[in-house]
This record gives structure tokens, sequence and C-alpha cells, in this order.
């Protein structure tokens, strides 16, 4: 199907609104809502390094094209629910702080410089750091949230943010959109090199 280019820069257009909507957002901030369904759905958007690895996920899989664009988006979210599975029941997993914040780096070094494995190696990728994700969200699951519907709630916005991510990476059809994605994938690894640095208390 043809996309318009006046549709895909309207439609890039929302998707930046929608994340600049957010606001400054913190790791793993609770949102203070109680509530199975709202607080697994707010966690990731207020949580920037779990958005912005979602996000690349959508760039990345934008700059594969087909059938990555799809398999990609599909398979974060599936392998994450196993993660949060995992968290919730205490399967213990070590270094999940490093593993979401390597996702955000090596995510987004991968749109930054176009880097293009096949859908295995990708795919490989994308659910190894699914499965820290979820495993966060799931032992940050509130005492009074219902895991099922908080696990709902958390995969529906991780799958929102992949959207907004392709929607943004449709830009790669244009030079300068091409230029402007892997912009945005050099900013997503310095934000995961920021949270790096953090674990491991190098910065506040």
């Amino acid at each position: 199907m043809l996309i318009k280019p006046q549709s895909s820069l309207a439609a890039a257009t929302a998707a930046a609104l929608t994340l600049l909507a957010a606001g400054p957002a913190f790791a793993h901030t609770e949102t203070g809502v109680a509530g199975g369904f709202t607080s697994g759905f707010l966690h990731p958007i207020f949580g920037l390094d779990h958005l912005v690895a979602m996000v690349a996920v959508g760039l990345w899989g934008a700059q594969l094209g087909r059938p990555a664009i799809y398999v990609l988006p599909i398979a974060f979210p599936a392998v994450m629910a196993f993660g949060g599975f995992l968290g919730v029941v205490g399967v213990p997993l070590p270094l999940v702080e490093v593993g979401v914040a390597a996702s955000a780096i090596i995510l987004g070094l991968s749109v930054a410089f176009v880097m293009k494995p096949s859908l295995t190696v990708a795919g490989l990728i994308v659910a190894a750091f699914a499965i820290f994700h979820g495993h966060a969200h799931g032992m940050e699951l509130p005492d009074a949230a219902n895991p099922l519907a908080y696990g709902v709630g958390f995969v529906l916005a991780t799958g929102l943010l992949h959207l907004t991510g392709i929607l943004i990476g449709l830009l790669v059809a244009f030079p300068a959109g091409a230029r402007a994605v892997r912009a945005c994938g050099a900013v997503i690894a310095a934000i995961g090199f920021y949270f790096l640095a953090a674990s491991a208390g190098l910065v506040a």
C-alpha cells in the first residue's frame, strides 16, 4: 500500500506530540494510581527507560521493513509478558536494571547506524531485552493490583509505544526523515548510557 508523504508526516507529528505529552519522566517512577490495568498501562509511559526502548523497537522495525516491522513489535510484548510473569512470581533475574539500560543502548545504536541483521537475529535481540523489561514490570506490581489486569495494561501500552516508533519510522522514506530517525536512535542510546551510569552509581 502506498503511503502518502502527507499522511506519514501527519502520523509522525501526532506520534511526536504523544511522546511530548508524556512530559518529563524518570525510570520506574510510581504513578500513584491504584488498580491493576491503569497502573500497568501508565508504568511504561512514565518510565523513560522503558519508553525509549519500546519506541526504539518500532523505529528499528520501520528501518528493517517487512516483515520485521510487524514481527518485532509482536515479539517484544509477547516475550515481555513472560518476563512479567517471572517477576510477579518472584523468579530472580540478575542485572535487570543493566539489561533495561542496555536495551536502550543497543536498540538505539541499531537505529542510529541502520544495522540490518537477519530477522532471526533482530528478533532474538528484541526478545532478550523484552524479558528484562517484563521482569522489571512484574517486580514493581503494586500490592493492591490485579496481576492479570496489570499485565494487560502494560502490554497494551507497550504495543502503543511500538506503534509510535513505527509511525515516526515511516519518515525513513524521505532522506531528511531517515536522518531524523537515525538521530532519534542516537538520543535513545544516549539515554540508555545515562541509565546505565545511574545503575552503576556514577550519576545521580
